[in-house]
């Protein structure tokens, strides 16, 4: 059961990749930025664009997990599970989501994450970038 804890844990840590993130250390000092990787063992991060508590910019940072008190996200995270089921509609059965690298793939041949269309052309990429168009004008209004 610990196993699937553990499981459970890093995939939601593993959501807020590439998202901003406020990092407060075990002293007390507060780093705003992005979270661009993590090692699982020893809970080490890597930030980019990191701003500390005085406003300075780190363009790339490094912690150990030692020194990390607390990790939170400052943006609602992306809905991965809710864009891969409505592209589902669109292509039944041709979807694959890949939540733990944040991943949707379509047909086999068009990726898309958060931030639109990883790989991909043609009329299907197309249709593919309509849905997620759509997607966010619906969910950043509510």
């Amino acid at each position: 059961m610990a196993d699937v804890g553990r499981r459970m844990y890093f995939e939601e840590f593993s959501k807020i990749l590439r998202t901003t993130v406020t990092v407060v250390l075990i002293d007390g000092k507060t780093y705003i930025g992005d979270l661009e990787g993590y090692n699982p063992g020893s809970m080490s991060i890597c930030r980019t664009n990191a701003r500390d508590e005085k406003g300075r910019e780190i363009p790339r940072l490094f912690l150990n997990g030692n020194i990390v008190a607390q990790i939170y996200a400052t943006e609602k995270p992306f809905d991965l599970r809710g864009l891969a089921e409505r592209l589902e509609k669109v292509f039944p059965r041709m979807v694959k989501l890949y939540d733990d690298v944040g991943v949707i793939v379509v047909m086999d041949r068009i990726r898309i994450d958060a931030n639109g269309i990883l790989e991909g052309s043609g009329p299907a990429a197309e249709r593919v970038k309509k849905v997620y168009d759509e997607f966010m004008k619906e969910t950043t209004k509510a």
